[in-house]
């Protein structure tokens, strides 16, 4: 079996694969997976690249691949809409902070630069931008506002614009930049492999949800659609709450909450008008406020 998913979420699958492959649902399962940016995943399945699960960054890479008929139009209709797991919106600094970072506003200090991966190309990108504009605009309630941030931001602050989550990682890793806009998940790994970094959480960002859903064009669905399954148990939820990514189940939630502080604020895509409407305004290929605003940062 093949699993698709975004870069960020390796540390998770290492340990939930071989834990599904131990259930009486997953014996005698291989699952090969492969690491990407979630567009450029979604469009390797569009060109005909075998997957039986995907896992994205974001709903539109996975509403490209349902209106392509390669993903059921019911794929999210569960209680927790396709979304096993999910992550927050943080910004990450070198060890000990020297820049002084505590929010969005402190990111358009003088001569701080920003590394923030592409929106066009990255879930990731996506997620971190739109949630400088949810604190900014006060959770779209000052559109202007918010806008004006970002693109202050982005002109001025964004100076390396990688393709991928992991290439903007990596610039970070080697000395480009003083703050990487990413999810917690990363930046939780990150702390972990010993890098010279922390992480700090601003008191308004926003909460990201993370897609999985089984292809319709899978030659084993059933073993696919038992491990999207396994995504939601007990053992699978603590395994991504120790890759740290946030559970979705309440009772894991509530054991991991130590590990997890909550924000004063937090922000959700619906607060945004849903990612149907945020996709349109935002990231349209030709129209949207914030893929014009990011191609004129890196003409």
């Amino acid at each position: 079996m093949t699993l698709l998913a975004f870069n960020a979420t390796e540390p998770g699958w290492s340990s939930v694969l071989p834990a599904f492959a131990a259930t009486p649902e997953g014996s005698g399962v291989t699952v090969t997976a492969s690491y990407g940016a979630s567009g450029d995943q979604a469009n390797a399945v569009l060109d005909g690249h075998p997957a039986d699960v995907v896992n994205f960054a974001d709903e539109p890479s996975v509403t490209q691949l349902v209106s392509a008929h390669k993903i059921a139009p019911d794929w999210n209709t569960g209680p927790d809409r396709g979304n096993p797991f999910g992550s927050l919106i943080t910004l990450v600094v070198r060890q000990g902070n020297p820049r002084q970072i505590r929010d969005w506003n402190d990111l358009l200090q003088p001569g701080i630069e920003v590394i923030c991966p592409n929106p066009a190309r990255v879930g990731s990108g996506k997620w971190s931008l739109l949630a400088a504009y949810a604190a900014m605009s006060d959770g779209n309630k000052d559109r202007q506002a918010g806008m004006e941030f970002v693109r202050s931001l982005v002109l001025e602050h964004v100076k390396v614009g990688p393709t991928t989550l992991r290439d903007a990682t990596d610039a970070f890793n080697s000395g480009s930049g003083d703050v990487l806009i990413t999810p917690e998940a990363n930046a939780i790994n990150l702390e972990r492999q010993g890098k010279p970094v922390e992480h700090i959480t601003p008191p308004q960002t926003l909460k990201t949800d993370y897609q999985v859903a089984v292809l319709s064009s899978s030659a084993h669905s059933d073993v696919a659609t038992r491990l999207a399954h396994f995504l939601y148990t007990v053992d699978a939820q603590r395994l991504w709450a120790k890759a740290g990514f946030r559970p979705v189940q309440p009772d894991v939630a509530a054991e991991f909450a130590g590990d997890f502080p909550m924000p004063p604020t937090l922000w959700t895509i619906s607060d945004l008008g849903g990612w149907k409407q945020v996709q349109l305004r935002f990231f349209d290929s030709k129209n949207g406020t914030i893929t014009r605003i990011f191609n004129q940062a890196t003409e």
